[in-house]
């Protein structure tokens, strides 16, 4: 990268990489390095902070394509490898093994409040120049994109999945990412066995923080409450409300469904929009 401080992921033939917003920082262009030897120069299609996540476009030769797997479909223990150039040592790769999922992180800009949700934990070794590079499984696919070092052995990763794919498609389209703000974090947890029984989902999302003033709060939605489902769908994890948030959710309400004190309640938010301020 044009300030020789992590590596991007080559993700189709025609010439697009994807990285940290936070490497990229607020450059517009650089020189990008390939493991081949190779290098182009390249220009920044968009940045989405608030995901952690950025689209480059190399002009120029590139290398093969990366294969892009699912970050859905890991397990704590899978085997993993993070591809890099920690402390300038281009092309260094290291393997561990998946040690968590479903964290949350706060974004690297430091914006107060402003959380990333469902990243991947992991013990490959990651140094400073890691982020940026690919975290991969065993068959080469990649699963996700380094994005911190949070301490001895334990890395973090932006996963790739259906929430991550759209942030990228509407980045190579519009250059940005508008969102709707629910304000609220939560852990995944498991329904009792009657509800489970009546609603055929063996998870919610159990909400540990509610933003004082923000959309969640004022429709009346508590720490403590068990969310089953947004806007109909069932929600099992974080990922399960975040895909209701994009553009098209803004200003309207959404049902939301959750489990308080044992018995069932409804209410109805009306997400804003989410800024990066």
């Amino acid at each position: 990268m044009h300030e020789g401080s992590g590596s991007a992921v080559v993700f189709t033939d025609d010439g697009f990489l994807v990285t940290n917003a936070h490497v990229v920082g607020s450059g517009a262009s650089g020189i990008v390095v390939f493991a081949d030897g190779g290098e182009s120069r390249f220009d920044v299609i968009g940045t989405d902070p608030l995901s952690d996540m950025a689209v480059l476009r190399a002009s120029g030769n590139t290398p093969g394509a990366a294969v892009l797997g699912d970050a859905d479909d890991l397990s704590v223990g899978q085997l993993v490898v993070a591809v890099g150039s920690p402390l300038g040592l281009a092309g260094s790769v290291t393997a561990g093994v998946v040690s968590g999922l479903g964290r949350a992180i706060p974004t690297p800009s430091g914006r107060t409040g402003r959380i990333i949700e469902d990243v991947i934990q992991t013990d490959a070794a990651l140094n400073p120049g890691n982020s940026g590079g690919a975290l991969a499984d065993s068959a080469g696919r990649v699963v996700g994109i380094n994005t911190a070092l949070a301490g001895n052995g334990l890395g973090l990763a932006i996963p790739i999945n259906k929430t991550t794919r759209r942030i990228i498609s509407t980045l190579l389209a519009e250059g940005r990412v508008r969102r709707a703000y629910l304000g609220v974090v939560g852990v995944p947890a498991p329904l009792p066995a009657a509800v489970a029984g009546r609603t055929g989902q063996t998870a919610g999302l159990r909400l540990v923080q509610v933003i004082p003033g923000g959309p969640a709060d004022q429709a009346g939605l508590h720490a403590g409450d068990l969310v089953l489902s947004v806007a109909r769908s069932a929600v099992a994890d974080a990922q399960g409300i975040q895909r209701q948030l994009f553009a098209e959710a803004i200003g309207k309400p959404l049902a939301v469904t959750v489990l308080r004190n044992g018995a069932m309640v409804d209410v109805l938010a009306t997400p804003t929009e989410l800024t990066a301020d």
